[in-house]
């Protein structure tokens, strides 16, 4: 059985490239959704959903999908 990886806002942002206030939005409004931490509630992040994003970034095939993906989220953040 293998365990999850998960990371913390600051990380996730970090790895991706975008800042914590945008993971966040993200969050809120459901286009990134976050992992609750039992103890505290704070947003932590599976490893699995970061791959899956840079992997859509990183795609040659689904580029031009996964950028406009992004660039809605980041649009939709600056509203």
């Amino acid at each position: 059985m293998s365990r999850e990886i998960y990371f913390t806002i600051k990380e996730a942002s970090e790895i991706l490239g975008v800042s914590p206030l945008t993971l966040r939005n993200w969050d809120k409004s459901g286009k990134f959704p976050a992992q609750r931490h039992p103890m505290n509630n704070y947003r932590v992040y599976r490893l699995s959903q970061l791959e899956r994003v840079i992997e859509d970034i990183e795609s040659n095939t689904t580029r031009s999908n996964a950028e406009k993906r992004i660039k809605k989220l980041l649009i939709r953040h600056e509203e």
